[in-house]
């Protein structure tokens, strides 16, 4: 599986809200960081993420431009929440030696 495959099937499970199937894209140690907060480590990365999940009904994301290094993904992303608000992000996404999710960035942006 590539990483572009990995970031694909890491937003599939983030739009389905599968807390269990993202922990196991998760690294140990990884760190998440976007415009309000930064955690470092796989159990406070999971609590963010089901804080999240908790304050919507649903997420609907869609990839508007994806690029693909050695060890990262960036991915141009627009997201639906609740079906109603909009949201550009840029999500940036490194991976360890075992191609496990190290990193995750996230930098709200423009839909222009």
């Amino acid at each position: 599986m590539t990483h572009a495959d990995t970031f694909r099937r890491y937003l599939q499970l983030y739009a389905a809200r599968d807390l269990d199937a993202i922990a196991d894209l998760f690294a140990d140690q990884i760190r998440l960081r976007d415009w309000k907060i930064s955690v470092a480590g796989k159990a406070a990365a999971l609590a963010e993420t089901r804080h999240n999940f908790e304050r919507v009904d649903s997420l609907q994301i869609e990839v508007l431009s994806l690029f693909e290094a050695a060890d990262g993904v960036a991915g141009e992303l627009r997201i639906l929440i609740d079906g109603r608000d909009e949201l550009h992000v840029l999500d940036v996404l490194r991976f360890d030696a075992d191609g496990k999710i190290a990193e995750i960035h996230a930098y709200v942006g423009r839909g222009d």
